[in-house]
């Protein structure tokens, strides 16, 4: 039985167990779809919570910058427009899953030093200094957002990361 089929069955591979018997505690399974009404709950208590870090921002940050709740309201009303449209691309074009991507208190510290930067205190008028303020941090903010792409797409940040964690693991000698 050299060149044949060999006469032996091969046997058969175990197939996966569905993820809910795995986990019995589980409700959803990332392929399963919970039913309309409770999707909209849920998808709700999310807006809800993301609704909560787009107000508090803005609340913070705008009267420091001299602006008044017009400017506020304005500042609320561009995080939402600007969180739906990263949403729809994270959705459409990203990892398509329904995360909200809003605003983020990342840069907060940052936008507080430009806040308080001295070259600012030379404006009477508020609504001119908070304009000014509000260009700079959008610069800012536009630089680093382009660097941060750059060393994305480059694969530099990789390799930077790669020392740092050696450099971490075998010590500075």
């Amino acid at each position: 039985m050299a060149g044949g089929d060999g006469g032996e069955a091969k046997a058969e591979e175990p197939q996966p167990h569905p993820p809910k018997d795995q986990l019995p505690n589980v409700s959803y399974c990332i392929t399963s779809h919970p039913p309309w009404p409770k999707a909209i709950l849920l998808g709700f208590q999310h807006f809800l919570v993301m609704l909560g870090t787009i107000v508090i921002i803005p609340t913070a940050l705008v009267p420091q910058m001299g602006g008044r709740n017009e400017e506020k309201a304005k500042v609320v009303s561009t995080l939402l427009f600007v969180t739906g449209i990263n949403t729809l691309l994270q959705t459409l074009f990203g990892t398509r899953l329904p995360a909200i991507i809003g605003a983020s208190y990342t840069f907060v510290p940052t936008t507080i030093s430009i806040i308080l930067a001295g070259r600012f205190t030379d404006y009477s008028d508020p609504i001119d200094r908070f304009e000014r303020i509000m260009r700079e941090i959008q610069g800012s903010l536009i630089v680093a957002s382009t660097l941060q792409i750059i060393l994305g797409f480059s694969g530099l940040w990789r390799i930077v990361a790669r020392s740092v964690r050696l450099y971490f693991l075998i010590g500075a000698s």
